[in-house]
């Protein structure tokens, strides 16, 4: 006879007899069932919280950052300068100190210290930044500065989210672990002798 017609022939079972055959399951222990329900639910958190964590924090650090790119740039000002000493040449060293001399906007002379490339010449125009008091200073930050540092802090967001996920998960393993730990002992201990018996006879 045909199994085709059989009300009783094998197949894959569906999804939800799978689920219903899991939740029904008489080995299955209420630690099981807190385990998967608590993972559910983490699963979800990570889901969700995840790309929100890392969408404010790179945004939030993105906003400070631009502020400070435009509170640099408007306090500070690129001018000319000459190099009034030369600058010996090493192989090993991008950059040297050197002492340049500019013109302050209202006409003053000043000197200081910057970075030159080695072996550039007594003479020589270089670019310098300065603050509102004529002092030099380094370059503002840049938009793309601030696009990183967006980026950096929204990826350490969720890479803190994910490790909040993952240590979350463990935490509770090794709980529910201890637990079903304890209670097999104490069905242990209760079985044990049982066993143990048969075998004195």
């Amino acid at each position: 006879m045909s199994a085709q017609g059989s009300p009783h022939a094998s197949g894959p079972r569906s999804p939800r007899h799978a689920y219903a055959s899991k939740r029904t399951n008489p080995l299955r222990r209420t630690s099981d069932r807190i385990e998967s329900w608590f993972s559910g639910f983490l699963m979800l958190m990570l889901a969700l919280g995840l790309p929100a964590a890392s969408l404010s924090a790179g945004l939030s650090a993105y906003k400070s950052s631009m502020r400070t790119v435009q509170a640099q740039s408007a306090e500070r000002q690129e001018v000319s300068a000459r190099l009034t000493s030369n600058v010996t040449s090493d192989s090993n060293v991008a950059k040297q100190s050197a002492q340049v001399r500019w013109t302050d906007k209202d006409g003053t002379a000043r000197t200081g210290t910057t970075l030159v490339k080695s072996g550039t010449p007594k003479g020589t125009t270089v670019r310098v930044w300065v603050d509102r008091d004529g002092h030099l200073t380094s370059p503002p930050m840049s938009a793309l500065n601030a696009t990183t540092t967006g980026w950096f802090v929204g990826g350490m967001a969720a890479a803190g989210v994910a490790a909040g996920f993952y240590g979350a998960r463990a935490g509770m393993s090794w709980a529910l672990d201890r637990r079903r730990y304890a209670q097999w002992d104490v069905e242990w201990d209760r079985v044990e002798p049982l066993w143990s018996a048969r075998f004195r006879r």
